[in-house]
Formats: C-alpha cells, sequence, structure tokens
C-alpha cells in the first residue's frame, strides 16, 4: 500500500477516535495490517510525530498522543476529522477560529492591504456572485478560497497569513460534505461584496463588521445542514 494511503487510514482512525490516546501501535503491526513495507511504515510513523498526533518510545512502539497536544492547525488533521465521527465537533472548533481571526484579518486588510489587492478582492467578490447565480459550486469554492486568502494575506500579519490552508480546508469539507446550499445565499454573496467593498475604501470597522457577518452566517447555515442530515438518519 502506498504511503499516503496507510497515513490517511491511520491518521483518520486517530483524529476520529479509533485509536485512542495511550494506543500503543508498532511498525510490525502496520506493515501487516496495511501490507506495506518497512520503508513506508516508518515514514508514516516519522509524518504522525511531525504532527504531534504520535510519540516514540524505544522497546514500546508508537504511542498516539492525547488530543490537546496535536498540531490542530495541520490541514491533513482538519480534513481527517471533516471526513469521519469528529466532523460536528471539528467544524464547531473551526468556526470559532474563523469567528476570532478572520474579522481582525478584515480590519487590518482595510488599513494595509495594496491598491492591487484591493482591485483583486473586488473582481473575486464579482466572480462569487456570478458563479453562485450558476449554481457552479466548484468554481465558487475556487474563488471564495481565493478570497479568504487574499484577505488573511493583505492583513499583513504573517500569523493570520499561515491560517489560509485551515480556512480553505474548512471550506472544501463545507462543500464536498453536502454542507452548502445548492446556491450560495445572496445574503452571503452581499456580504462578500461588502467586505471587498470595505476594504477597498480603507473602511476598517465597516469590514470587520462585515466579515464578522459572513462567519456568524456561515456558522449558522452548517449548523443547521448538520442537525437536518442527523435527522435524516436517525
Amino acid at each position: 500500500m502506498r504511503h499516503e494511503q496507510v497515513l490517511d487510514a491511520l491518521g483518520a482512525a486517530i483524529a476520529n477516535g479509533s485509536l485512542v490516546p495511550g494506543t500503543v501501535v508498532r511498525s510490525e503491526d502496520l506493515q501487516e495490517r496495511f501490507g506495506a513495507s518497512r520503508t513506508v511504515a516508518r515514514e508514516v510513523v516519522r509524518v504522525l510525530e511531525t504532527m504531534r498526533l504520535t510519540s516514540s518510545k524505544r522497546r514500546v512502539g508508537v504511542i498516539v498522543r492525547e488530543q490537546a497536544e496535536w498540531n490542530h492547525y495541520d490541514p491533513r488533521l482538519i480534513r481527517w476529522q471533516l471526513d469521519g465521527s469528529a466532523r460536528p465537533a471539528a467544524l464547531a472548533t473551526l468556526n470559532e477560529l474563523r469567528s476570532a481571526i478572520e474579522p481582525c484579518a478584515a480590519r487590518y486588510a482595510a488599513v494595509r492591504a495594496t491598491p492591487e489587492e484591493r482591485g483583486r478582492l473586488t473582481a473575486l467578490g464579482e466572480r462569487l456572485a456570478r458563479t453562485a447565480r450558476a449554481r457552479d459550486l466548484t468554481a465558487f469554492l475556487e474563488f471564495d478560497i481565493a478570497f479568504h486568502d487574499l484577505l488573511l494575506t493583505a492583513s499583513r500579519n504573517p500569523m493570520f497569513g499561515q491560517l489560509s490552508e485551515v480556512v480553505a480546508e474548512v471550506l472544501t469539507g463545507r462543500t464536498g460534505h453536502g454542507l452548502m446550499p445548492p446556491e450560495p445565499q445572496p445574503e452571503a454573496i452581499a456580504l462578500h461584496a461588502e467586505v471587498a467593498a470595505a476594504v477597498a475604501a480603507g473602511e476598517a470597522d465597516r469590514a470587520e463588521r462585515a466579515m464578522r457577518d459572513i462567519v456568524v452566517q456561515a456558522r449558522d447555515e452548517i449548523a443547521a445542514l448538520v442537525s437536518e442530515a442527523g435527522h435524516a438518519g436517525e
């Protein structure tokens, strides 16, 4: 089995609680369970250790670490959580993170963005509107990721900028798991345009307020769709 397949299988098992903290995983077990070579097993263990999902102890094996020790900003971990049973809790946590960061990023972007970035943000807002009307969720997702990436980058806070991949995973997971309406809500499109206009005008309060409205609407939208999915499965 290929490295990425073994990594995804083992990482997802940890991320979604099938392998609980304290579980010992031996390299030999990985080789037998997944039909992986020793080299692949070692590489998978190395990656999981860099993500702080596991640690190695001599003569014991690979030990699953406590959840509080994980690198929760790693896009792969977010993807595994959104793909499995941990999805509702992961979405709630990620929406809290977005609520704390993105409105502030919008405020700073309104002050610090270059003229070129202000123009690109406005253009992306227009593309979001067009693809929403066409119900082209694939193209809409592409432009939505680009919009939020640009906003975080334009804040000129490198720590905000490095959250772009986290936000991209949230947006991708939301679409991939059917947590988007068939046509993006007109209110959401209008709010993206409002953020772009506020950044273009250098109006920090207005930009922050509009971005906060976006993340609140996304939170409520996802919560409603998760609830509907839960009732449908009863």
